[in-house]
Order: structure tokens, then C-alpha cells, then sequence
């Protein structure tokens, strides 16, 4: 718990500053973390980052990565965004045939995957963040309460197994009690920073978010479970990798950024 604490305030210490400066220095941090990402997924699977798939798949994320204010840069190569990653999708299956099946289908359609689930995640991210930098602040209220409500209460009140096959240890108690726990907290960053116009608008995107980080989470914990591996990566010690980290967030930034539209 002692390393946990002093990770996270480290982790905090770089982070949110940076968070807070937007701009390029926030573009590029989260360049560098969606690139941790899909090495850490890669690594699951037994792909070198330094491989040829390795390098496009890398070369895929900094595409799907590339903010809206650089749109510029398609209209010089004559290409839309789609256009140039489903290139890229036809440029990773021709290796298929080019390595002779050393590099199958089910590897190609692992980093095509990795590339999309990590970078339309992390774009998002860098999306609301510029728009406005309380979306993001709220985004990290919902995740971190919403699992410490539900590791407190499920820990307290859990009786009935969530879903023991991905994750033994969760419960239905402890998901409800992270729902709520977010709620309530949510309730009190509103008043700080009047996010939300009103109270309903609060509880359902709100409620929402919690579950599809809940989400998330599972989805990284089926991930591990089939690769056989307990961290995504050791480079927040006590806490494992940036997947195991931002798993939650790369689920409900789109989710996020899709409400603050319709709500």
C-alpha cells in the first residue's frame, strides 16, 4: 500500500500538471503513453515493438491519435483519417502474406485492435481536454472513486461474485456502491465547478460513465486473463502498466465526449 501511495503521488506530480498546461506538452504525453500501451498489449502477445508489426502498429496509433486542429495535414496528402488507418489495415494484412503466415491473421487482427482500442481512447482524451479542462478532472473523480467505492464496499458488503470468471474478486455489491460512490462525489465537484446545468443531467452521465469504466476495467482484466498475465506492464510500481491504469478512461473518454454533445 506504502509503494501504491508514493506512485500515485509521483504519478500525480508529473501528470496533472501537465493536464492542466494542455497544449503540445499534454499532446505528447499522451503520444508517449498510448505508445507505452501498445507495447505493453503487444508484449502479451509476444510482439517486439521494434518488429515490422510492431512499428506499424505504432505507426497506426499516432494516425488515429492526431487531434482534430491538425486535420490540415489529410487534406495535404488528399487522404481523410478512415482513409489513411484502413490503408494501414491492408498494409498489416498483405504482411500476413509476405511473412509467409509467420505473422497470422489473428495477429494482425491483435494490433489493428490494440491500435484502435488505445488510440481512439487517448484521442478523446486529448479531445476533452480541449474543450474544457474540467471534463477531464471529472472523468478522474468518476474513475477514482467509483473504484474505491466499489474495492471499500465490496470489500465491507460483497457477497454476490460480479462476474468470477474475468474478475474473482468484484462483486455486485461493490459495482453499485462505485456507482454511487461516484455519484456522490460527482455531486460535490459539480458544486465546485459547476460542470452541469442540472442535477439529472449529473446522475445520468454520471451513472453512465461509472459503469462503462466498470467496464473497461473488466475488458483489460479478460485481456490478462487470457494472456495468462497479472500487470500490463511494471512502470508504475504498485500499480502495474498504463493499461492497467487507464484501462477505465480509454472506455469512458469516447463514451464522455459523446454525452457532452447529446446532454
Amino acid at each position: 500500500m506504502k509503494q501504491r501511495i508514493i506512485t500515485a503521488i509521483i504519478a500525480a506530480a508529473v501528470f496533472l500538471p501537465i493536464v492542466i498546461i494542455g497544449g503540445i506538452p499534454f499532446t505528447v504525453l499522451v503520444y508517449l503513453m498510448g505508445a507505452i500501451a501498445i507495447y505493453e498489449l503487444l508484449r502479451m502477445k509476444h510482439i517486439n515493438i521494434t518488429s515490422i508489426p510492431g512499428i506499424i502498429s505504432i505507426l497506426l496509433l499516432w494516425i488515429v491519435l492526431i487531434p482534430t486542429e491538425y486535420n490540415e495535414l489529410f487534406t495535404t496528402i488528399n487522404l481523410s483519417k478512415m482513409e489513411l488507418v484502413l490503408l494501414i489495415v491492408l498494409i498489416v494484412l498483405t504482411y500476413t502474406v509476405i511473412s509467409k503466415n509467420d505473422f497470422t491473421f489473428d495477429d494482425a487482427g491483435l494490433i489493428i485492435l490494440s491500435a484502435l482500442y488505445i488510440g481512439f481512447g487517448f484521442y478523446y482524451m486529448i479531445e476533452i481536454r480541449a474543450i474544457q479542462l474540467e471534463y477531464i478532472f471529472y472523468a478522474f473523480v468518476v474513475i477514482w472513486t467509483t473504484d474505491s467505492g466499489a474495492y471499500f464496499i465490496g470489500r465491507k458488503f460483497g457477497k454476490r461474485k460480479l462476474w468470477p470468471e474475468i474478475s474473482p474478486n468484484k462483486t455486485v455489491e461493490g459495482f453499485l456502491g462505485g456507482i454511487g460512490t461516484a455519484i456522490l462525489f460527482a455531486f460535490g465537484f459539480n458544486l465546485i465547478t459547476d460542470m452541469f446545468d442540472s442535477f439529472i443531467a449529473l446522475l445520468i452521465v454520471t451513472f453512465l460513465v461509472s459503469i462503462f469504466g466498470q467496464i473497461g476495467d473488466l475488458v483489460e482484466s479478460a485481456l490478462k486473463r487470457h494472456y495468462n498475465v497479472k500487470d500490463s506492464g511494471r512502470l508504475l510500481p504498485g500499480h502495474g502498466g498504463i493499461l492497467d491504469r487507464f484501462d477505465s478512461m480509454l472506455f469512458i473518454l469516447p463514451i464522455l465526449y459523446f454525452l457532452r454533445v447529446v446532454i
